[in-house]
């Protein structure tokens, strides 16, 4: 038997229809998993009296230096710190203020069990409740809707000064007040949301971790409305002395990155908190887009030189990573809110994977400034992502670069030479233009996990 033409032509349009048809599901696909996020809302409260975005920066425009000695309403410094000269970076911090103030009845907790409540995990609270109202969310709204929360959290001071107390005194809100996993569901009891609930804990990069989690969350569909936050905040003093035996604190407590006096960092604090949604539903819906996340990526330093070295091989990796998730080239990028802790091992390393990937001459002849926001307001650890983070959306808002602090001379083992990179010591003019202006924020954990996270 065989087929006439007129089938066989028939049976070739079905074909083509149906290779269409495949094609056009390929590419919906593949715009879904690579689709822009839009940050629509965010909130913060930083070292510095910077308790929201306009407060954070306009300190930063102003070069303000937000580290002092630490406040005598936290902890007085022990005569063992000054006598111990590994402890010396153990006498300094950024700190926000007014940790011990918050209003249980109004997110609907008890006197008792708010006593048991870390403050950050009260701060959280607030500042998730600002970013709503900035981003012109009814917290209302989202109760029993795929809302995701995403936050980065390390560290469990207020779990330490519990432990002083009699053991009779421990009841079933020690236990949920503290720990990593409650804050993230805490939010998600709050406001009804029935997303996935993470807390991360990668140390140093946890909150540019959770936002790249966020990302992948809902462009998987796992999330419609995703939080992410990042919270930090210095209760106790043995956290801050453990570090400095480690070597990484800078005895006169200033992060001076990229410098050749750059001997260490100091701890800071804060908290932030960004409401992110697909950039289709964001206009969908009339929200407000402050900046868009164009790609992200994270990876692991593997087997380095020590638990707690970098590796510039996993770093370059990582880049290269982001950018292709981007969709971009290197040349792409405007400016790079670094990691730049100031040590003298890390700055060396993470310029060296930046210099690989970043490092050519444009041909426009354009440049790739390179900052930090530690050397303001400290390393705010989980938090810290997130602070450098917001510090490139109100850049990009508005079309200033803030200068990076402490910055005299370039460290010796660095070389800026035939590269496009530039250190701004003053206030840099980042103008709107036809083409649209992008940055990269890095985090890298002590444990060994990076992230990179790219702003449009």
């Amino acid at each position: 038997m065989t087929l006439k033409d007129s089938d066989v032509v028939a049976r070739l349009r079905e074909a083509v229809v149906a290779l269409k048809d495949i094609r056009s599901q390929r590419d919906e696909l593949l715009r879904e998993k690579t689709e822009a996020i839009a940050i629509v809302g965010m909130a913060c409260r930083f070292p510095g009296n910077s308790t929201n975005p306009d407060e954070y920066y306009d300190a930063l425009l102003r070069g303000v230096d937000a580290v002092t000695a630490i406040p005598v309403d936290r902890w007085r410094i022990e005569a063992h710190i000054d006598t111990d000269p590994r402890l010396q970076g153990a006498r300094w911090g950024a700190f926000v203020k007014n940790v011990d103030q918050f209003d249980p009845s109004f997110f609907g907790i008890s006197p008792r069990e708010a006593e048991r409540l870390d403050p950050q995990q009260r701060f959280l609270l607030e500042i998730t409740w600002e970013a709503f109202e900035r981003a012109g969310i009814i917290p209302g709204s989202l109760s029993g809707t795929k809302t995701g929360v995403f936050l980065g959290i390390m560290n469990t001071d207020y779990y330490f000064m519990n432990m002083a107390m009699p053991p009779e005194q421990y009841d079933a809100y020690s236990a949920t007040g503290n720990g990593h996993c409650f804050p993230a569901g805490r939010l998600a009891y709050t406001f009804g949301l029935q997303g996935p609930a993470i807390g991360v804990d990668t140390a140093c990069s946890s909150s540019l971790v959770a936002t790249h989690l966020a990302c992948q969350s809902l462009r998987n569909r796992e999330s419609d409305v995703a939080i992410v936050g990042g919270v930090n905040l210095m209760l106790d003093p043995l956290m801050s002395e453990l570090t400095a035996k480690t070597g990484a604190l800078a005895p006169d407590g200033r992060c001076k990155s990229f410098d050749a006096r750059g001997n260490g960092y100091v701890r800071g604090e804060g908290c932030a908190v960004l409401i992110l949604k697909r950039i289709s539903d964001a206009r969908r819906d009339g929200n407000q887009i402050l900046a868009l996340i164009r790609g992200s990526a994270i990876n692991q330093d593997g087997r380095s030189t020590g638990l707690t070295t970098p590796n510039v091989i996993a770093q370059q990796a990582m880049l290269e990573q982001a950018l292709d998730n981007a969709k971009l080239s290197p040349q792409d990028i405007g400016y790079i809110e670094a990691h730049g802790t100031g040590t003298p091992l890390g700055d060396p390393i993470e310029m060296e994977a930046l210099r690989s990937v970043f490092g050519k001459s444009r041909a426009d002849g354009s440049r790739c400034f390179v900052g930090t926001v530690k050397t303001n307001i400290g390393h705010l650890e989980a938090a810290a992502g997130l602070a450098g983070l917001m510090k490139v959306i109100l850049s990009l808002q508005n079309e200033t670069i803030p200068p990076n602090l402490h910055f005299r001379t370039l460290n010796p083992r660095i070389s800026f030479e035939n590269t496009p990179f530039l250190i701004p010591t003053e206030n840099v003019q980042w103008p709107r233009v036809q083409k649209p202006r992008r940055a990269g924020i890095s985090s890298f954990g002590m444990s060994g996990t990076n992230a990179h996270v790219i702003l449009e």
